[in-house]
């Protein structure tokens, strides 16, 4: 079977496009996202594919960490589900993108649920913070 290139290889959030036509140009810097779903999907990419500085660049001033450490091998994330978006259109200034977030690791599958708010800084989409009760993690 032929491999993948980096081209062909499926973006990571599970548009069904390639990386290189999903998310990786946000990833790059050469395209911004459009909608808080956007920057959600691309932020899932970003955790998977281990970008930290993606991360911390998306990340709300008001909230974001210091730095940020995703050198945890054992977890690998095996999929992406939108379950609710509301507002976060290129028309808002705010959005929720409400997912499950499907991995494994040493412990065996599992997933994690957040209800997640973003707002437009300048006309950029920026991850605000989880809303509502903790995270949800489970066991599969």
């Amino acid at each position: 079977m032929p491999r993948r290139t980096r081209q062909t290889r499926p973006c990571p959030c599970g548009s069904g496009a390639a990386y290189t036509a999903c998310c990786g140009p946000l990833h790059a810097g050469t395209a911004k996202a459009a909608t808080a779903e956007a920057l959600m999907r691309s932020r899932y990419s970003a955790f998977a594919l281990g970008d930290a500085a993606y991360l911390l660049r998306t990340w709300h001033p008001a909230t974001r960490p210091e730095h940020l450490d995703l050198h945890d091998d054992s977890r690998r994330f095996t999929g992406l589900h939108i379950l609710e978006t509301t507002g976060g259109s290129p028309l808002h200034t705010q959005g929720t993108v409400r997912f499950r977030a499907d991995y494994t690791d040493a412990d065996g599958p599992g997933s994690q649920t957040e209800n997640s708010e973003f707002e437009r800084i300048g006309g950029d989409w920026m991850y605000l913070d989880a809303i509502g009760p903790s995270n949800d993690l489970s066991i599969d």
